[in-house]
């Protein structure tokens, strides 16, 4: 249970660190890229080729990263004078000419074999109790700051609003919640005995399943809209709510993590790290986009002829935000192949990609905040249908994974039509077909 929890970390984390890079692109710029892989694809063979040449660990990823900058100045300087649609279509395509280039040049890659057997960061490290304390202490004071931003944005949110309402409504939202888990999992437990039982075909068990969750997703809609006429103040109940879950199952999982150090082994040294860069990366975005140089992204994105004619270079702030992208997406190649530690071109497949845009646009696009929510909602989605959905569909595993696929679809499209600019995000950041 540990040692899957730290792997759960470290790939929610990993594709939390991806997506800010898509974030940035899109949600702060309005860039739609379509084949942001290709910059993960780069990153993460530079720094593997490299780091078995025998180059530092911490030079290869930043080879690694500049070459997906590097990357995304090629890209840009073919296709941000173009309409919007023609870098969709260009960085899709260079993600598979990337991927096929990793196929087939196995002078380079190794091809299909794919690369392994490279060197690891913290993988020969050894640490005594004193060293095991302070590496608890950093994950400590990353927590404690992810939490201080939380209370951060729960304080503006619960301003200027009766505390007593919203404890009131935060109260009210966690017994709706909690009635809709057992609710679903009495849905759950009835399927698995129907299967376990044959007393159904296959073709029956599916198809009162699929009734089952129609008439539960209906119902806690016609609840859900009734709740939010009669709560005075029923988003600020929500937030306060989300905020205690949150917290709650942070620290559940901080411990984890703690312990996880505690009893050192390479992929706790792996999350320790990742995490770190992760909030480091997220702290300098923060500041980045809040900055002139965020205001000029935001004001782009906007309406670039009013950019232009403030006397802004709009080409040269795009080039910025595609090739800064990029270096954060090639930075969270690196750490995949070191989770992974095998690397091959079916591992850079457009699904990532396309799994990145389901983080940003369910989280909230032009919010970081929303992007770690995203990535964290996408992948306790991801391991919790891993676990239940094979006991109770009447399915295999190829098609199972089909099926997964296909409620995460509709979930983004029931997301889409109840609040398209995401769980965090603002109507006015989203600019896909704008």
């Amino acid at each position: 249970m540990e040692g899957y929890i730290v792997q759960l970390i470290i790939f929610t984390a990993t594709y939390a660190l991806f997506s800010l890079g898509l974030n940035l692109q899109w949600g702060f710029t309005g860039l739609i890229n379509f084949g942001h892989v290709a910059f993960m694809t780069v990153g993460a063979y530079t720094t593997v080729l490299l780091t078995l040449a025998g180059v530092p660990l911490v030079i290869a990823v930043l080879a690694g990263a500049a070459l997906a900058a590097l990357l995304g100045l090629l890209i840009g300087f073919s296709t941000l004078r173009l309409r919007e649609d023609y870098l969709a279509i260009v960085t899709i395509g260079v993600s598979e000419v990337v991927r096929l280039v990793a196929l087939n040049e196995e002078w380079l890659t190794r091809g299909a074999r794919g690369v392994y057997g490279y060197p690891l960061p913290l993988d020969k490290f050894n640490p005594n109790a004193f060293t095991r304390g302070g590496m608890i202490a950093l994950l400590t004071v990353v927590v404690g700051l992810a939490y201080w931003k939380l209370w951060q944005w729960v304080q503006q949110r619960l301003k200027q609003v009766s505390r007593p309402a919203a404890i009131k409504n935060a109260v009210v939202w966690g017994g709706y919640t909690g009635s809709l888990v057992l609710l679903l999992g009495g849905v759950g437990v009835v399927m698995q005995q129907l299967k376990l039982s044959r007393a159904l075909s296959p073709e029956f068990l599916g198809l009162g399943l699929l009734v089952a969750l129609v008439g539960v997703g209906w119902l806690y809609t016609t609840i859900a809209k009734k709740l939010m006429a009669r709560l005075s103040e029923w988003a600020a109940g929500l937030a306060l709510f989300s905020v205690s879950l949150c917290s709650i199952l942070g620290l559940w999982m901080y411990s984890i993590g703690a312990n996880a150090l505690y009893n050192y082994s390479y992929k706790a040294g792996l999350m320790l790290l990742l995490v770190t860069v992760l909030a480091i990366l997220f702290s300098l975005l923060e500041w980045l986009v809040r900055s002139p140089w965020g205001r000029v992204l935001k004001a782009i994105r906007e309406d670039e002829e009013v950019a232009k004619a403030l006397g802004k270079n709009v080409f040269w702030y795009k080039l910025q935000s595609l090739m800064l992208g990029g270096a954060i997406a090639g930075i969270a190649g690196a750490f995949y192949a070191w989770q992974l530690t095998f690397i091959n071109p079916d591992g850079f497949i457009p699904l990532i990609t396309f799994q990145a845009w389901t983080i940003v646009v369910l989280g909230g696009a032009g919010n970081n905040v929303g992007t770690l929510l995203g990535g964290t909602i996408f992948w306790a989605y991801n391991t919790l249908t891993r676990f239940v959905l094979k006991d109770i569909v009447p399915l295999d595993d190829a098609r199972l994974g089909a099926f997964r696929i296909m409620i995460i679809g509709l979930i983004l499209i029931v997301v889409m039509m109840w609040r398209p600019q995401g769980i965090l995000g603002k109507k006015e950041e989203l600019t896909l077909g704008r």
